[in-house]
């Protein structure tokens, strides 16, 4: 989260979790802690200036958090899924979300796969060019 004007860009997870509000800092935890559960053996990064989670050398998933929301960035996948999240505020690759209202860890969960099983499919796809 970073206003204009504001000091240099967070260069790791922990400094970007330091500079988010707490109500907002609790529940990025709760979808850092389900992204992991989804997907054990992803690593954390900075990417975009946001948290972003790498899964065999690729971000595939990011987290952040704006001044009135916060934010799960799957990617492509969000239309996958436009039924289980009609009543989220979402768009192309993004989910925005209430800090009082964090993201049901099945449905983060289920995303995550998604998005993993997409990116294998496009790494093979690459691979065989």
């Amino acid at each position: 989260m970073r206003k204009s004007g504001s000091r240099r860009p967070a260069t790791t997870v922990d400094e970007y979790f330091g500079r988010v509000p707490p109500d907002k800092r609790a529940a990025l935890e709760k979808l850092r802690k389900d992204i992991h559960a989804a997907a054990p053996g992803v690593e954390e990064c900075i990417s975009y200036q946001m948290t972003g989670f790498r899964y065999h050398g690729r971000v595939v998933v990011w987290l952040g958090a704006a001044t009135k929301h916060c934010a799960f960035y799957p990617g492509g996948t969000v239309r996958e899924f436009a039924r289980e999240l009609a009543k989220y505020d979402v768009s192309k690759g993004t989910i925005r979300f209430d800090a009082a209202k964090p993201l049901p860890a099945s449905l983060v969960k289920k995303i995550v796969k998604a998005r993993i099983a997409r990116e294998g499919k496009a790494s093979s796809s690459r691979k065989a060019r």
